[in-house]
């Protein structure tokens, strides 16, 4: 038979097996929090400017456009200025030229008569990564073997199944 000293000290030995496991919980709960909490600013602070460089594109499309007309070097300056500082942000350019047409990283304008199937022939308008994300999708013109179209027009719009 157990005295009552026994007892006492088997229930504090309970008591204190508990709340070690109640701290040991506690602490891995805090120290998750920290980790989640710290892939939470990182991530923020990587996707901030979003918005932002969003905005800028269209000001790299017009000038990729004018240098393409007048082949100014100052345009060509500023351009590679601008696409070095997006590159030191996190933004690349999506690479999709003579490329199997990939609609996660493109979007298909017009399929036009080719001698491949499903090959991006012609970018229309640059796509553009951050970090592994899309940013914004090329815009392609995309080689198809046998277009159906009426007569001699083969254009057909992006809902066209590749």
């Amino acid at each position: 038979m157990k005295s009552k000293n026994d007892k006492k000290t088997e229930e504090m030995q309970k008591q204190i097996d508990e709340l070690n496991n109640n701290w040991k919980r506690a602490l891995a709960d805090y120290q998750n929090l920290v980790k989640r909490t710290n892939e939470e600013k990182e991530a923020f602070s990587k996707f901030a400017n979003i918005i932002l460089l969003l905005k800028l594109l269209p000001v790299i499309d017009t000038l990729e456009k004018t240098f393409e007309h007048t082949e100014d070097e100052g345009v060509k300056l500023a351009l590679k200025q601008f696409k070095e500082a997006l590159k030191e942000s996190g933004v690349t350019e999506i690479d999709v030229l003579n490329k199997e047409f990939d609609p996660k990283t493109s979007e298909c304008i017009e399929v036009i008569q080719g001698e491949d199937d499903n090959k991006v022939v012609e970018v229309l308008i640059n796509g553009y990564m951050i970090y592994d994300k899309v940013l914004r999708p090329a815009k392609v013109k995309v080689s198809k073997k046998n277009v159906q179209g009426e007569g001699k027009d083969t254009k057909t719009t992006s809902s066209y199944k590749l």
